[in-house]
Order: C-alpha cells, then structure tokens, then sequence
C-alpha cells in the first residue's frame, strides 16, 4: 500500500511521468475505441481517393488502396499494444517462476537452470522467432506467445539475482525458523521484496516488445493481414508506406511517428519508476 501511495504522490509530482503515462492511456483507448472514433474500416477501399496527402476529410491521408491512414493507425494500436503487454507479461510470468525456484533451491539446480538461460542467451532471437512462428502462426497471439518465449531469459536473471539476496534477509530466515513452506516464504516474503524491480523491467520489455514486432513486421517476419478486423501492425504500415516513401511520405512518417511516441513515452514512464523505486533514493 506504501508503495502505491508512494507512486501516486510521485505522479503528481512528475509532469513528465504523468504525461508518459496519460499518453499511453490515451493511445490505448484510442486503439480500442477506433470503431467508434474513426467513421472510416480499416480495410475499406476508395477507388477515388488513392493516395491522398492528409486534408480535412482524411487528416493523415490515404494510401495506394485509399483506405484512410489515420483509421489504420488507430487500429494498428490494437495490435502494437496488446503484443507488447502480452509479450512482456508472458515473459514475466514465466521468467520470474523460473528465477523463484533457481535463486531459492541454490545448488545444483541453480547452476542447471543457469546453464538453460545461457543456452538460450547464445541463440540468435531472430531464429528462435521464425522456428517459433511456423508452430505458432503470424497471427497476434503467435506473434505474442513467440516474442514471450524470447524475452523470459531476462526476468529469469533479475529475479534470480533479487531472490539469492532477498532469501539472505532476517525476516526470511526467520520464517524459516518457524516452519514455514517454501511455497509461503517464496510467495510472501520474497516475491513482495523483488516487485519493484520485475516491475521496472516489465515497463522496460513493454517498448522493446512493441519495437521488436514492429521490426519484424516491418521485414515481413511478423502480422501481415491487412483484412484483419483487429487490426494490422504498425509495422505492417510502415513497410507499405516504405515503398512510396519519396512521392508519399507521409505513408512511413505517421506509423513510424506513432511507433517512436509509444516507445518514447513507455521508456519515460520506465526512468520515472526506476527513479521512484531506487531505495538509494528513499
């Protein structure tokens, strides 16, 4: 409780933070909310308005098919944010199960696990990513669960490291000495210790998860469907805008200007929580 107050006094304070934060909020229920914000589908075509430069019917233009660039962008939202949450939630839950049980048994075990993080740390991301997706398809949750499965290892090493200093603590030792479960120990004394961390590098893996589809998207490696009712990757945008990026930049310069802002804000709202959390500052 402490420490959301802590959080909310700090929010108030932090213009920058705070305006991270409403940003994402408002790209978010932009996203989700695009049915009812933008009168035009996202796969609608106009044979009359081909490549139009934005004006006061289509504020950010149309592309090669005419379906209007704003409207794209705001269901692309969709995508980019719930495979950034996604991913990096996948990767919470399943990296800092592992750094619980590697930091807590100690040992062999530990060194066993370790070994595992390291093979995969040795492995090229991008091949894991393609061998991935033939099992797990292009679609939003293959994407997801394939870029999950990725960026785990690094929750494994943060919570691993928190834990073989946190199970040293009095209060831990001491819950020991009274019989308490492992179970018990890991899930409340431990785990609270180590959540401002695994929430710092979780607001850290938002940005580079939504950068990471967006590249391989932008390579032709990630969601492709621009039929999609969902929506299509802003990525997806800016490989199409790529191609007439000399007579019609304004296709590129707005999906990738979306993409920049998001991370861009997601990364402040990191420091400012980095900076919040650090107990040498407290």
């Amino acid at each position: 409780m402490k420490l959301f107050q802590r959080l909310a006094g700090e929010f108030r304070r932090n213009r920058l933070l705070t305006a991270s934060l409403a940003f994402i909020a408002l790209v978010t229920l932009a996203g989700f909310l695009a049915p009812l914000i933008s009168p035009y589908s996202p796969g609608g075509f106009e044979e009359q308005r081909l490549l139009e430069v934005p004006s006061a019917a289509h504020w950010l233009g149309t592309d090669e098919l005419g379906r209007d660039v704003l409207t794209r962008i705001l269901y692309g939202a969709r995508v980019s944010i719930a495979v950034g949450l996604g991913t990096a939630l996948i990767a919470l839950l399943i990296g800092t199960f592992y750094g619980l049980v590697s930091g807590y048994a100690g040992g062999a075990l530990d060194s066993f696990l370790m070994r595992v993080v390291d093979i995969f740390y040795g492995l090229p991301d991008l091949l894991i990513f393609v061998l991935l997706s033939l099992f797990l398809g292009r679609n939003i949750t293959g994407v997801l669960i394939a870029l999950g499965l990725i960026t785990w290892v690094r929750f494994a090493r943060i919570t691993r490291g928190q834990v073989l200093q946190a199970k040293e603590l009095i209060y831990v030792e001491g819950a020991r000495a009274i019989g308490a479960s492992h179970v018990r120990i890991l899930l409340r004394h431990i785990l609270p210790n180590i959540f401002a961390p695994l929430l710092v590098t979780l607001t850290f893996s938002i940005p580079a998860a939504i950068l990471s589809e967006s590249t391989l998207s932008f390579i032709g490696l990630g969601i492709n469907d621009p039929y999609n009712a969902w929506g299509t990757s802003w990525g997806t945008l800016a490989q199409d805008g790529w191609r007439a990026m000399r007579t019609y930049p304004h296709l590129i310069f707005f999906p990738a200007l979306a993409i920049f802002l998001t991370i861009l804000a997601f990364n402040f709202l990191g420091n400012g929580l980095r900076d919040i959390l650090d107990p040498k500052r407290n």
